[in-house]
């Protein structure tokens, strides 16, 4: 097949809309498919929701994660900063009767103090001082959090610029900044995995949502190394990239 060929393929995955936070049209034909870490991030949430009466969930995305937890507190929030995602989150979870605001996970929360009693947090910024306000004396945060060195395989094979804007952040980092604000660290944990991918079109989906890992990603801009790329895989059945994760569960 000529490079033409190739790019107009490439194309159809580059145009193909993403929604709220749902990677549903990669995962579930296995195209792209994430290794099993050593905990489960809904797990540890539900073990913490047993007889609680509040509950916030920052940077829901669209929604899809939160709406498997039910049944929800009495009070149970959401936030989430990207204007896209709002409405979808708030056409999923209000009728479940969640409130959904919008705001980033930096912002100044709208909750009053002392008043949530689990705030869980997957893969989004937080301000420790705000939570520390917000959260429950006896209450709690679970988050689960993308470490700095994420996806960084995915810049190099592209030969695409590495902002070393994140590259500080790790669990050691987080303890300090939320022990500093005031928390206990009641379970911490950290590991490298990654993601492996069947396909040069699942890559190309991928990066397109997450649109800060390489921010000028278009399929021409990067035509020569995806090819180079989908050559390798076509070669070797896959490719994988390692990812970084970790967890913590703290209380003020």
């Amino acid at each position: 097949m000529e490079k033409q060929e190739w790019l107009a393929s490439f194309r159809k995955e580059e145009e193909i809309p993403f929604a709220g936070w749902d990677f549903s049209y990669l995962t579930r034909t296995g195209r792209m498919v994430e290794a099993p870490l050593s905990w489960n991030y809904v797990s540890l949430v539900r073990k913490q929701m047993m007889g609680i009466q509040s509950m916030l969930d920052m940077g829901t995305g669209g929604g899809e994660l939160l709406s498997l937890l039910q049944p929800f507190p009495k009070k149970t929030a959401a936030t989430e900063g990207y204007p896209p995602n709002v409405e979808v989150a708030r056409n999923r979870l209000e009728p479940l009767g969640v409130e959904v605001v919008a705001a980033d996970g930096e912002d100044n929360l709208p909750f009053a103090d002392d008043s949530i009693d689990l705030v869980i947090n997957r893969h989004e910024s937080y301000l420790p001082s705000e939570l520390h306000r917000i959260i429950a004396p006896d209450g709690k945060f679970i988050t689960q959090q993308v470490g700095g060195q994420d996806n960084l395989e995915l810049n190099r094979l592209l030969d695409a610029p590495i902002s070393g804007q994140y590259a500080h952040w790790n669990l050691c980092y987080a303890v300090n900044e939320l022990e500093k604000a005031g928390f206990s660290i009641l379970e911490q944990k950290e590991e490298m995995g990654f993601t492996r991918y069947y396909d040069i079109g699942a890559i190309i989906y991928y990066v397109k949502a997450i649109e800060w890992q390489i921010p000028d990603f278009t399929v021409e801009h990067y035509a020569d190394r995806l090819l180079a790329l989908h050559e390798r895989i076509e070669a070797e059945g896959y490719v994988d990239i390692p990812t970084h994760r970790f967890f913590l569960v703290a209380q003020p």
